[in-house]
């Protein structure tokens, strides 16, 4: 399952880079693996809990619940790769973990239905409207391109900057890189009694250096700092990628790993080694593919479709709940499209795809809750 995400879900990131011949696709291909094995150990733990034990009350999912779940899930994405409509993998582990666990006779958690399905419906219209606001930006002709898009590169690592990344260490084994320097700081001050000064101060440095950094490269070559943005747009998003979709294969594994007093970091480094191996061997074919679409958008059009992935990937680690990366950067790609009107945006093969996507939720579900009940009566095992 990671192999397989890895070769797949992990991949759109790059393809704007690659379609606009600012990086070559093997090389591409490399950084994926790379980037998304270490977004997958550093960030994927809140995410694989959730799907491990969250989807489910009053049951642990056992080692033939979860070969069943895993087994339905990876059915799915192969049946959306062969007819090239991809299908959300998180709404197909989702929906087969869910059948899974009903089989085994647990209890729906309403709560965290509700939690999801919530953030779900509201990701196509925050996607679209952020990609349509950013592309706005960067084609305003009264907002120069040597502020515009370094401005956006600031917003990027100001968001970093209060990211949870597993490497500062915390109360609770992830800490954002702003928590830390005020923790190393001391006492710090703090405004109306809540906001940490130390917090603020950092998160604006970092996003005044990635601002220079690329106001400086951009004074040089407008297009050649637009072609280094985009490729370190793609590599934060890979990040962030591997960080939401390593759960999805890790997390039916989580009860298992448990029983044995396994670290959960084994877990997350088994599903980033699946990552990276996918994305070396998979993805190449996929980035090329995928890059004939994003080369229609052209370069500044990628970048509008990336920055909702990265901010609402962050958004859905932080909150613990599985997303679909094709969910989101289809949405960019419309919201970014609809700046130069709709001509381009297939109405019939929008239609088709939610529909596919609201089916695979549903059929997961139901084939989850088969296949485990079939080969429970066939092994004699629970």
């Amino acid at each position: 399952m990671a192999w397989s995400l890895g070769a797949s879900s992990n991949s759109p990131p790059f393809a704007p880079a690659v379609g606009a011949n600012a990086i070559p696709t093997m090389r591409a291909a490399f950084f994926i693996g790379v980037f998304a094995a270490l977004g997958a150990i550093a960030q994927g733990g809140s995410i694989s809990e959730t799907v491990g034990t969250g989807l489910i009350d009053g049951v642990s999912i056992s080692p033939l619940g979860a070969a069943a779940g895993l087994f339905t899930a990876a059915l799915f994405i192969a049946l959306g790769v062969s007819t090239g409509y991809p299908i959300p993998a998180a709404f197909a582990t989702t929906g087969a973990m869910v059948g899974v666990g009903l089989a085994l006779g647990g209890n729906p958690a309403w709560d965290t239905y509700q939690r999801i399905g919530t953030f779900w419906v509201s990701v196509p219209f925050v996607s679209a409207t952020i990609a349509y606001t950013t592309a706005s930006l960067l084609r305003n002709d009264s907002i120069p391109e040597t502020a515009g898009v370094p401005f956006l590169g600031g917003l990027v690592g100001f968001v970093l900057a209060n990211v949870d990344i597993a490497v500062f260490p915390g109360e609770i084994g992830q800490r954002t890189l702003s928590r830390f320097v005020s923790a190393q700081v001391g006492t710090t001050p703090t405004l109306f009694g809540t906001i940490d000064v130390v917090m603020i101060l950092t998160s604006f440095v970092v996003g005044a250096v990635v601002f220079a950094v690329l106001r400086r490269s951009m004074e040089r070559s407008v297009e050649g700092g637009i072609r280094q943005f985009l490729v370190g747009l793609g590599a934060v998003v890979a990040f962030s990628s591997g960080g939401s979709q390593v759960g999805l294969a890790t997390g039916p594994l989580e009860p298992l790993f448990t029983t044995f007093a396994v670290p959960s970091i084994t877990l997350l480094v088994l599903g980033a080694v699946g990552i990276l191996l996918g994305a070396w061997m998979g993805s190449p074919r996929l980035l090329q593919a995928v890059s004939r679409e994003y080369s229609k958008l052209g370069v500044r059009r990628s970048i509008a479709a990336l920055v909702p992935g990265f901010l609402i990937a962050q958004a859905a680690i932080a909150l613990g709940i599985p997303i679909s990366f094709n969910n989101i950067i289809i949405s960019s790609v419309i919201g970014s499209g609809l700046v130069v009107g709709s001509g381009g945006v297939s109405g019939r093969k929008i239609a088709f795809t939610l529909s596919a996507w609201i089916v695979s939720l549903g059929g997961a579900l139901l084939l989850g809750y088969g296949i485990y009940t079939v080969l429970t009566m066939l092994t004699g095992i629970r």
